[in-house]
Formats: C-alpha cells, structure tokens, sequence
C-alpha cells in the first residue's frame, strides 16, 4: 500500500501528546511513502510524554488557523490525556479537525484523541473505540463506543479509524495507510 507522496496532518497540542501515538503512526506513513506534517496551534516546538513523564519535543511546521483539509489526504489525532483536552478548547483546531470531515477526508485516533471529535460534533452515528474513560463522552455525543482494538467506520462520507491504546498501533497503523491510500 503506497501514499505517494501525499501529505498527512498530525495535529497536537503544545504539550502533552503521547509519544509513541505520535512516531509510531508518524513512521508508519513515511514507510508507506507519505509525508507527515506536525500541526499544532502555532508554530514552534511541541512536547510529548511517555503516559505522564515528558519525552522527546517536535517541531510543528504548521499552525492549524493555517491549515487546510484540501492540504493533506487525511488526519491523525494521538491521544494522551492532556493533548485533546488542550486541543478540544483551541477554535483553530477544532475547526481544522471537523475541516476533514466535511470534505470526506480519512481521520484516525487513538486513545484519549476522540473527545477532539466531541468538540467538534463529528461523532453523531458512528461506531468508534477510545481509552474507555472517554466512552461516556462519546455516546453522549451520538456515537456508539466499542472495546476493540480498531475500528474502522465508513459512514457518512469518510472514514474513521480508532483504536483504544499503543498496544493497538500496529493495527491503527496498518488501517490509517489503507484509509489514507485510497
């Protein structure tokens, strides 16, 4: 499976995005031949942690208030606690993330990422998989939560792949380069 070039959005906060949910899925579309793009609020150097122990920073290239959906071929939300709960306040982001949606594009998230997709009210109808602390906020949104290891849903236009925690990343891996080259 080929990504060709095509450009992926990794979208996380200034701080608190889990590390591993981040590289794994990021090396995952460079090996399949694509090209990942750190998106944050602003521009600047980005921190991720193992759980709750700071880990490696990043530099974001981009802005969300600056991006476009047309831009890439589709998203990845990591989770970590802190990375959506951050995200899910900031307009610019929640925008560039339901920006997806609305053009069709594929979006995957993992762990605590989907309550990005709460904020965003993108879950209405869907079937997802998340860390279970984030299930009541999911049905509560309209979407129907699952204990798997990853779910792919193709309703209403795009496709949505979810998985709960890193030990699932080699199967949201595998699922986010099949969404994202096709």
């Amino acid at each position: 499976m080929s990504l060709d070039g095509k450009k992926v959005a990794f979208l996380v906060a200034p701080e608190g995005a889990e590390q591993v949910e981040l590289t794994e899925p990021w090396k995952a579309v460079e090996k399949a031949g694509g090209t990942p793009v750190l998106v944050s609020t602003e521009v600047g150097k980005v921190q991720a942690y193992n759980h709750l122990d700071k880990a490696d920073t990043f530099d974001a290239e981009k802005s969300a208030a600056d991006c476009s959906a047309d831009d890439y071929a589709g998203l990845v939300l990591p989770g970590g606690v802190a990375n959506p709960d951050f995200l899910r306040t900031n307009s610019d982001a929640v925008g560039f993330v339901k920006s997806f949606f609305d053009a069709g594009k594929p979006v995957a998230v993992i762990c605590h990422g989907p309550w990005t997709l709460v904020e965003a009210d993108v879950l209405r109808g869907r079937t997802i998989t998340s860390w279970p602390s984030v299930a009541t906020d999911i049905r509560n949104a309209g979407g129907n939560w699952v204990d798997e290891e990853v779910v792919v849903d193709e309703r209403r236009g795009n496709t949505l792949i979810s998985s709960r925690k890193p030990d699932d990343l080699p199967a949201f891996c595998s699922k986010l380069v099949e969404a994202f080259a096709r």
